[in-house]
């Protein structure tokens, strides 16, 4: 997959292509079934598949400090994309410029003049341009002007007829219920980070912890304790049991994400390393002291062992 940052530089020779745009954060089921659509259309009419995307997120320029959690950086959106068989990745970057475009010069400067794009596959709800003034309706209109044919692909949802969205899912990580958020995500949400230095006390108790260093919109789930397969840079999985939270047992102010990676004795400093939530055991609790936390930690680890055992992770 070639993965393009901007329009400037298109490949010489550069022809005609099948387009999907939108955010994506999170690549979710929903996403999936859209970026589907296009690249099997791609494939139908013998064109390569191009992924549109923004950075940063439009709702940080348009109205800053309401950048929302950030399912998927974007380096791993990039690998969950290239997976559904996306032939070019592009991001443009989003400006204060960028949105005060209109809707119709958006689509001739970047979808026509620059992509020539022969189809565009977008969700019915997409909208696009300054004020977000462009529909699906409009891009049907200006795909007969230009000669292109667009497509808006009905909204995914599930059984109890929740529609899957990011913003579904944020709701889901917030409140710590990962399964629910696993189940719109089609696979676990994951946090990725480099592990820095702690303050040791988790290898004082016997339990060494990787500490996290989280990106700054990093969709971190509710404070409490999670069955986590940990994950490394070679792809090797562990598992291990995760400690979300300011640690109110020694009267901690700053929220951390430490995981305790079983039957391993390694040092991930400085690694970036990853966790993939399965399943949330228990809220973050005060103990009185530190050999009731450490009592109730070999419980938190049994219970790590026995989930992930009869989920088959």
């Amino acid at each position: 997959m070639q993965r393009w940052r901007g329009l400037d530089n298109l490949p010489g020779g550069w022809g005609r292509c099948v387009a999907t745009i939108g955010v994506f954060d999170g690549v979710h089921r929903g996403h999936q079934a859209l970026i589907g659509r296009a690249v099997q259309l791609a494939q139908e009419r013998g064109l390569p598949s191009v992924l549109v995307t923004f950075d940063p997120h439009p709702s940080e320029v348009v109205r800053p400090g309401s950048h929302p959690a950030q399912l998927t950086t974007l380096r791993r959106k990039a690998e969950l994309v290239e997976q559904l068989g996306v032939d070019v990745f592009c991001v443009l970057p989003f400006t204060a410029e960028l949105s005060k475009v209109p809707a119709d010069e958006f689509v001739h400067e970047f979808l026509v003049d620059k992509l020539h794009i022969s189809a565009v596959v977008v969700g019915e709800n997409f909208t696009f341009g300054h004020k977000a003034a462009g529909t699906v309706e409009l891009l049907g209109t200006l795909g007969s002007r230009f000669g292109f044919v667009s497509q808006g692909a009905p909204l995914v949802t599930a059984d109890a007829g929740i529609t899957f969205s990011s913003t579904y899912i944020r709701a889901c990580i917030d409140a710590g219920d990962v399964v629910a958020a696993e189940a719109a995500l089609g696979r676990p949400h994951r946090l990725e980070g480099i592990v820095v230095r702690g303050d040791g006390r988790g290898h004082e108790l016997g339990f060494p912890t990787a500490n996290l260093s989280m990106p700054r919109y990093a969709a971190v789930p509710a404070d409490g304790v999670y069955a986590c397969k940990f994950v490394v840079p070679d792809g090797k999985e562990r598992e291990a049991a995760v400690s979300v939270g300011t640690n109110p047992t020694f009267s901690g102010r700053e929220r951390r994400v430490e995981a305790y990676v079983l039957d391993v004795d390694e040092d991930f400093y400085g690694q970036r390393v990853a966790l993939d939530f399965v399943a949330r055991l228990r809220g973050m609790e005060k103990f009185p002291d530190s050999a009731a936390l450490v009592e109730k930690m070999h419980d938190d680890v049994a219970r790590t062992r026995a989930l992930l055992a009869e989920r088959g992770r």
